[in-house]
């Protein structure tokens, strides 16, 4: 068999790298296999892209499927399936098999599933599209929790314990998740901006220094205006921190630090939207971790930002 569309030699370099860059983060164990797969399909190109997007069709059938019939049925060649596997961190296709064979069986064991590439229909009743809804988000999150590595939560908490000034930058659905994000700081004493407009937002990275962190999100990491705010706030010395679903995009190449996030796109709702739940619960996630390392200022901050507000709510048992 031989490939349809040869791979090139840069192509194969920018997979190599790729696969570095997933072991160095996540070793070869089996969890997140398709999160890694997805992650990385959009880096490959040609072939290698191709055996990707075969095993991401249907993984059950890909654990199941021999190294020259995954070939075939992708229209490749056993070689490169076998580069395709170092591209994603395994030895071989052998442990490439067995990581997708024990994470589907993971995901029926768990009462939820994998396969959820299925098109929502105009006309579907809205009990089957809460159910493809749940199994995506589902899904995405498992992903981003495989994806996510725990030390660079470590390193961005520390730094946003220890700032003095949080600036977080984002446009779009990415600003909103932001602005979730400064909220949840405010209340527990930590000075933290959202900007979404790129001029009000490039001012104040103009103003970082040292100590202080910039934080950008985007999904694809390709967003010009997070991409240009937190570069600004980085050239003031700022830590930098990067929420965004590819580790190799511009916006975290800029970042000292890197957060993942996975998505799973259904029909009505594309990777950007799709994402918001899973870096919500990242953003959680480092929002907690800040409170731990802030603990007395955190809870000492949270119970006077409570009783601030506790006069608007309504008394029990008034009536409407």
């Amino acid at each position: 068999m031989v490939d349809h569309e040869a791979d090139t030699s840069a192509g194969t370099a920018v997979a190599d790298a790729v696969g570095v860059d997933r072991r160095g983060a996540l070793g070869v164990a089996s969890d997140g296999v398709l999160a890694r797969v997805r992650t990385g399909a959009a880096e490959l190109t040609g072939a290698l892209r191709r055996v990707a997007e075969h095993v991401l069709s249907d993984p059950e059938a890909a654990a199941r499927a021999t190294i020259v019939e995954l070939a075939e049925r992708s229209g490749t060649s056993p070689a490169t399936v076998t580069r395709f596997c170092r591209a994603m961190g395994f030895d071989g296709y052998a442990d490439l098999r067995l990581g997708i064979a024990s994470e589907t069986g993971r995901a029926r064991s768990a009462g939820w599933t994998v396969d959820i590439g299925r098109e929502i229909q105009p006309g579907d009743p809205l009990d089957r599209v809460l159910e493809q809804i749940m199994a995506a988000d589902t899904r995405a999150m498992h992903d981003t929790a495989a994806l996510l590595d725990l030390a660079e939560v470590e390193r961005a908490a520390v730094a946003v314990a220890g700032a003095s000034r949080v600036n977080i930058f984002g446009a779009s659905g990415s600003a909103l998740v932001g602005e979730e994000m400064q909220f949840s700081l405010h209340r527990i004493g930590v000075a933290a901006w959202a900007w979404n407009d790129v001029h009000s937002g490039l001012a104040s990275a103009a103003l970082l220094r040292p100590g202080d962190v910039a934080l950008g999100i985007s999904h694809s990491g390709q967003t010009r205006e997070a991409i240009e705010m937190l570069a600004e706030g980085g050239s003031r010395g700022a830590t930098t921190i990067a929420l965004t679903g590819f580790r190799r995009s511009p916006l975290a190449e800029l970042a000292d630090i890197v957060l993942l996030t996975a998505s799973q796109a259904t029909t009505f709702r594309p990777d950007a939207l799709s994402a918001r739940h899973p870096q919500l619960v990242v953003l959680d996630l480092l929002y907690i971790a800040v409170a731990q390392r802030t603990h007395d200022r955190a809870h000492a901050a949270f119970r006077r930002t409570a009783q601030a507000v506790d006069g608007h709510k309504a008394a029990r048992g008034a009536s409407a």
